[in-house]
């Protein structure tokens, strides 16, 4: 069975992202949350800032959806497991649209106060984003596997 902090990290989601709901925003945090993992490497963000952010991300890929793989509660604390996907549909830090889809994948960490997220700890595949809509070419950690041929 499913806790009130896990019921509102996926509503979070659900509401705030996959509904574009901007008033949910206020509704499920409060005004000083801070959040880490959002934006560039170390960067801590308030809630003006990740308004900002949620702007910018639902205007160029505006039918980003997200799925809610796993929940792990701890005390306060409430860790998901995501996957979403988009379509580049207009400019995003600078790129111009490309129409192209992308799937990312991440973990959300957020602790709640008061049925409210105070703090949020993200880490998201930036960089296969940016791979998947053209901005940056790929990296290779593992050497692609050769290409088959099928008969």
């Amino acid at each position: 069975m499913s806790s009130a902090n896990s019921q509102l990290i996926r509503r979070w989601f659900e509401e705030v992202w996959n509904q574009g709901n901007a008033a949910a925003i206020d509704q499920m945090s409060h005004p000083h949350t801070r959040g880490f993992g959002q934006a560039e490497h170390g960067r801590q963000i308030n809630m003006n800032e990740f308004r900002e952010l949620w702007r910018n991300l639902r205007a160029a890929f505006p039918d980003i959806r997200f799925t809610i793989e796993d929940t792990i509660e701890q005390d306060d604390k409430v860790a998901a497991r995501w996957n979403a996907s988009l379509t580049h549909k207009a400019s995003f830090l600078g790129i111009p649209a490309t129409n192209k889809n992308a799937k990312i994948t991440g973990i959300s960490w957020m602790r709640m106060e008061d049925g409210k997220i105070v703090e949020g700890w993200d880490n998201w595949d930036q960089l296969g984003l940016l791979v998947q809509i053209g901005a940056v070419p790929a990296a290779h950690f593992v050497k692609p596997a050769p290409e088959r041929r099928t008969a």
